[in-house]
Parts: C-alpha cells; structure tokens; sequence
C-alpha cells in the first residue's frame, strides 16, 4: 500500500476518526463516494469528447459494475444523468 502521510499525521488521524460519531463516519464516507464518482465520471467524459450524459454515465455503469450491468441498463438510458432518476 501507497503511504505518503507521516506517522505522527496519520495517528492524529486515527485518534480524530475514533472520536468522531456513525453519523459523521457516514456522512464522511458519503462525501468522498461523491467525490470518487464525480472525478471518475469527468475522467471518462475527458476521453469521450461530445457524448452525451448518459454515454457518459452507461461507461461508467460498464467500468464500475461490468457490461451486464450496463446493458440491463442501456434501455432507460434516457432517464441517466437527471436529478431524481438514476
């Protein structure tokens, strides 16, 4: 494992996680999957110049959950990338 933080940061680390509650680890953990998804999604449409949101999302599918999942999903593509669809 890749680990550039020293070990005196990384204990002050540790001892601020075990202080925080399950609703803050949640939260947290919500916030950097958001993040992930965010900066992997632009990271795809970087290699697709002019597709479309939902091209975008259904490569995603295809990279995260494999061609199965995409497919299954590539019917209501139209519905991708709207807030409060998919």
């Amino acid at each position: 494992m890749l680990d550039d933080t020293h070990p005196t940061a990384r204990a002050v680390q540790f001892e601020r996680l075990g202080r925080m509650s399950s609703v803050e680890k949640f939260a947290m953990v919500e916030q950097l999957t958001a993040m992930t998804t965010f900066v992997s999604r632009e990271a795809i449409r970087a290699t697709m110049p002019g597709a479309s949101e939902q091209q975008v999302i259904l490569r995603w599918i295809e990279l995260v959950y494999g061609k199965q999942q995409a497919a299954a999903v590539a019917p209501v593509a139209d519905r991708l990338g709207r807030r409060g669809s998919a």
